[in-house]
């Protein structure tokens, strides 16, 4: 199916102005969603707002937003107020800065774009995709739309460009903040987790080579209650929390072989093995009786 432009806006660097068109490179409307069902009847259910103070259902018309400034205390604003807050939409990215890909934490990334080249734009879009591939940088600038202002990234891709929107700095957390322990990892150990990467390497990612497990088990569970079958519900395996050698499991991964499972130390008497279960012996012994 054809894709379909949902914007038009010209994307400058010093004064090259490129006309283009804007296509959303993620397809929403992929996504499974279920809707919210009355258990008795199967009828849709209808979201209504209640005042947690008046104990009442309050009507749209009758709805502000506000801010909660302190525990329990709001400031509100009205519909104009916040329109007048917000962003002004335009139609041009401008380019402030190229920097190189790398430098760039995909951590950082938002929503994408695809760039196509609109009426009298196709030169000076293959000129900033030539130069920008040629160089290894890509594209940093500004575009504001839906009331708010995106700092983006334009690079090139096999095909064309580009405009990846960036999460602004306050909205990404630093790794920092999390408590990751130093730890010393033996020359061994790095030799075989090297050897195992080397191993299961690839030139280059292939998205077609994964498919999602979960979406395609529940697409099967609907179409089974469409035509009027059960689901049958598989129990829950359990969740060890095994410890497992480090060494032997990835000398284990590189032989393709099972990994040896130490367990955890614990006092010498319950660390011995639990007897075997014992066979049934009713069945024998009876007809030993009946011999006699």
């Amino acid at each position: 199916m054809t894709a379909r432009s949902i914007a038009s806006l010209t994307v400058s660097f010093g004064l090259v102005a490129i006309p283009v068109k804007l296509y959303s490179a993620t397809e929403a409307s992929k996504a499974l969603s279920f809707n919210l069902l009355h258990k008795g009847c199967g009828s849709r259910l209808k979201q209504q707002y209640v005042c947690l103070k008046e104990e009442v259902v309050v009507a749209r018309e009758d709805i502000v937003k506000g801010y909660e400034f302190a525990k329990d205390q709001f400031v509100m604003f009205s519909a104009d107020e916040l329109k007048a807050l917000d962003e002004a939409g335009s139609h041009s990215a401008e380019i402030t800065e190229f920097v190189p890909i790398e430098s760039i934490d995909p951590v950082y990334f938002d929503k994408a774009y695809y760039l196509a080249p609109d009426k009298g734009g196709a030169k000076p879009y293959a000129l900033l995709a030539q130069a920008l591939r040629a160089s290894g940088r890509c594209a940093l600038g500004r575009w504001a739309a839906r009331g708010k202002q995106h700092v983006v990234m334009i690079r090139p891709v096999e095909g064309g460009l580009v405009m990846q929107q960036l999460l602004y700095g306050a909205e990404v957390r630093s790794i920092k903040d999390i408590d990751i322990p130093p730890t010393e990892v033996k020359e061994a150990e790095l030799k075989l987790a090297q050897q195992l990467i080397d191993q299961q390497a690839v030139d280059r990612f292939d998205p077609d080579a994964y498919t999602d497990a979960v979406r395609a088990r529940i697409e099967a569970a609907v179409q089974k209650k469409v035509e009027g079958q059960e689901i049958t519900l598989a129990e829950e395996g359990e969740r060890g929390g095994q410890v497992i050698d480090l060494m032997e499991a990835l000398r284990a991964s590189l032989e393709k072989k099972a990994p040896t499972v130490v367990q955890p130390s614990q006092p010498q008497a319950e660390a011995r093995k639990p007897p075997k279960r014992a066979q049934p012996a009713a069945e024998p012994t009876v007809r030993k009786a009946a011999k006699k």
